[in-house]
């Protein structure tokens, strides 16, 4: 009798991990099932912004791979519009509700992923019934969201809640679309993934597309008016709006997990070892958005929700239910991001989480340019290193810049991921001509005024 594998989740996670296992076990020997409670299977939630705006025409270009190619390619049973609601690892069975069929489903498993992603950050005050409020985490959520803009009356006014990598996108998103856009964030910068320094490069940017930014402002309420909202009322009055946007960030979605015994760790998701395995429970998978990885500068346990990790954790997990070996290595919590053309990066720690880790520590921040300042199209760059005392360790980097900025995150983060010092970066061999580059690359040039900085402070 073959064993079966039940994935709960159809998105990066699930998906890569119900794929891989595929690859290395045939029907005959593994039967997959994948629950799934949305509508589409694989899917870029991180392109949705960009559909939102007009940039990408129709939504299938998110879409990797649909349920039909899983299940004719892949031969995995993918059930869509299937929400598990209960989890025994006693009778090793889970329970799932037909959202559209109705009626309950009972299957047994023998090894079970659970890639159940996050949930979006609803606060008491963004529990309402008034129509135009949108969350932003799923390809559904983006649907809804394009209905709404295309509704009668046509909104004109947006406010967008959380000024994190969700909030920025669609800020720009709705002002492409022509709306007039309010970013209201608590904190007192947007861009909190990146130092105040920083931060406020990328405000004034977004200040300049006619984005207005309110922060150090909490939210109080919505108001509506027959039966749409109306405006988000806070300490200093209500910001009129006819949608609104909430990019408050994520929380893991453990809550069934937990339910059934599954450990979570110190950051509220489900602990993994390095195979994607749940510690103590045998044939017990986990992977995505709802698990806490190892930070591997700070050696901390940090829940970084990104569609990069998902892919290769939910891979890592299918390789090894399929027979084979391989593990994941931890984050180093690289990102990027854009503001219309200008590019903001990040990898490593910040200086508060250098701080909070216990470092002691230099920052620097020099400013270049993207090209050879002779060269046409060249534009300010500005890199920020932050340096472990004495011994010039690289901890973390920030980039922001109108071009060529943001993959250049991707040279710091591999330098980080091996450990390598400023000194030591210094003497990297970076392509150049005046097309892409000036004769020292600002990321070398940031990595000499380090080692200036170091010098400086005793090292």
């Amino acid at each position: 009798m073959a064993q079966r594998l039940i994935v709960i989740g159809g998105d990066a996670a699930g998906m890569a991990a119900a794929s891989q296992a595929r690859r290395r076990r045939d029907r005959s020997d593994l039967e997959i099932i994948a629950f799934e409670r949305g509508h589409f299977t694989s899917y870029s939630a991180c392109g949705i912004p960009y559909w939102i705006s007009g940039l990408v025409p129709e939504p299938e270009a998110l879409i990797a791979r649909d349920p039909p190619t899983f299940r004719t390619e892949f031969d995995i049973d993918v059930r869509m519009r299937h929400e598990v609601t209960a989890i025994d690892l006693e009778r090793r069975e889970v329970l799932a509700r037909d959202l559209e069929g109705g009626g309950e489903v009972r299957e047994r498993f023998d090894e079970v992923v659970y890639a159940a992603g996050a949930l979006p950050v609803k606060p008491p005050w963004a529990k309402t019934s008034a129509g135009g409020v949108f969350g932003m985490q799923t390809l559904d959520d983006g649907s809804a969201l394009r209905d709404w803009l295309e509704s009668d009356p046509r909104p004109r006014r947006a406010v967008v809640v959380g000024g994190g990598y969700i909030g920025v996108e669609l800020a720009e998103a709705l002002i492409l679309r022509g709306l007039s856009v309010t970013l209201v964030e608590q904190a007192d910068q947007p861009m909190s993934t990146v130092d105040g320094d920083m931060a406020e490069l990328v405000a004034d940017a977004m200040t300049g597309l006619g984005i207005h930014i309110r922060t150090g402002l909490p939210v109080e309420e919505i108001e509506e008016r027959d039966g749409r909202v109306s405006a988000v009322v806070t300490a200093e009055g209500p910001i009129p709006a006819d949608v609104v946007v909430l990019g408050l960030g994520v929380r893991p979605n453990t809550q069934l997990a937990e339910a059934a015994g599954v450990p979570l760790g110190p950051t509220g998701a489900i602990r993994v070892d390095r195979r994607m395995r749940v510690p103590g429970l045998p044939g017990v998978w986990a992977a995505g958005d709802c698990v806490e990885t190892l930070h591997r500068v700070s050696g901390m346990p940090v829940h970084v929700p990104l569609g990069t990790h998902a892919n290769k954790q939910g891979r890592v997990a299918g390789i090894n239910i399929g027979g084979g070996y391989a593990t994941f290595a931890g984050v180093i919590g690289t990102a990027v991001t854009k503001v219309c053309d200008l590019e903001v990066g990040r990898t490593g720690l910040r200086e508060r989480d250098a701080s909070e880790a216990g470092f002691e520590f230099v920052s620097v921040v020099a400013k270049s340019t993207s090209r050879a300042g002779y060269y046409p199209g060249a534009r300010p760059m500005t890199v920020k290193l932050i340096a472990e005392k004495p011994s010039g360790r690289l901890l973390g980097a920030q980039i922001v810049g109108w071009s060529e900025a943001a993959k250049r995150i991707d040279t710091l983060a591999v330098a980080l991921w091996n450990g390598m010092t400023v000194d030591e970066m210094t003497a990297l061999d970076l392509g150049y001509a005046p097309p892409y580059s000036p004769v020292w690359d600002p990321v070398l040039i940031a990595a000499r005024k380090a080692v200036d900085a170091l010098h400086a402070s005793g090292r």
